[in-house]
């Protein structure tokens, strides 16, 4: 499998306005994909943070399993503060909120004491589409900040008024480069790699492979794969989806297509690609 690289013109671009407003914030909040929380941490971004408070939003949950609150366990244990959430679902809001304050209580309390109140403002940020705008858009109570399911749709900085604080929505951001390739294969798994530079063969084979080995069960459920090698397995999704060319050729492509899919839209179930070990090589990170 060819190796990941993607870091286009616009996130130096980012990067930079990014360092230009910190002064402006009272604290970030990264957002992480629950599903690959290790995969989606950029310490480029939490280097940019420098002594600013950090808060660590696991969205996404809906998608992945039980084995993503151990990964946020991890992830506390380091001694960051961090949540699970889902951003679509109302319900989250009064959790990121009340994280959201907590993280600049003693300010706010110092500021009360001196009589004035203050506005506190926070930067959203995080590798593309981890559900940033999402996330905003469930604070400010409507549609305020643009979302899409591919990655890069966010290429300005955009500051949104809520109840209480503002938010600065910034780019998704990918580290310069990617040292660790089975976590980068991750985030093409889950979209966070723009799908037009990347090889899609190479990336629904190494999925079906990495779900072999951690959800057999999935597979068999879904589309009757009890073994095989990776185009095995492929030609087994093309065999249930009736995915044929002429003269009974596999129609790889859609089979492709179909796996890829349904495993980012949740269709083989709730799944978290990143194991404890993965987190916990970045720990000290945090």
């Amino acid at each position: 499998m060819k190796n990941i690289q993607w870091f286009p013109g616009h996130m130096t671009k980012a990067m930079r306005m990014m360092s230009e407003h910190l002064s402006l914030v009272d604290g970030i909040v990264f957002v992480l994909d629950a599903r690959c929380p290790a995969a989606s941490f950029n310490p480029k971004l939490k280097k940019l943070a420098g002594n600013k408070p950090v808060l660590y939003v696991l969205n996404k949950g809906d998608l992945a399993d039980e084995r993503a609150d151990n990964l946020l366990k991890i992830i506390r244990e380091s001694g960051a503060a961090a949540l699970k959430l889902n951003a679509v679902n109302s319900s989250s809001k009064r959790d990121i909120t009340g994280a959201i304050d907590k993280m600049v209580a003693e300010k706010r309390a110092r500021a009360q004491e001196k009589g004035y109140n203050k506005v506190f403002r926070f930067m959203i940020a995080g590798v593309p589409n981890t559900g940033k705008s999402t996330l905003i858009n469930l604070l400010a109570g409507s549609r305020r900040a643009e979302t899409g399911d591919k990655a890069g749709v966010t290429r300005g900085k955009q500051w949104i008024r809520c109840d209480g604080f503002e938010l600065l929505d910034t780019p998704g951001t990918m580290p310069p480069a990617f040292e660790n390739q089975y976590l980068a294969r991750h985030l093409a798994f889950v979209g966070s790699v723009n799908d037009d530079i990347l090889d899609m063969d190479d990336i629904a084979l190494a999925l079906l492979e990495e779900l072999a080995a951690k959800y057999p069960q999935r597979l068999l459920e879904r589309y009757g794969i009890e073994a095989g090698t990776p185009l095995e397995m492929l030609e087994s999704v093309c065999k249930r989806r009736g995915f044929m060319l002429r003269g009974g050729e596999y129609d790889y492509e859609r089979g492709e297509r179909a796996v890829v899919d349904d495993f980012r839209k949740g269709k083989l179930g709730r799944i978290t690609l990143d194991v404890p070990d993965d987190v916990r090589g970045l720990s000290s990170a945090f």
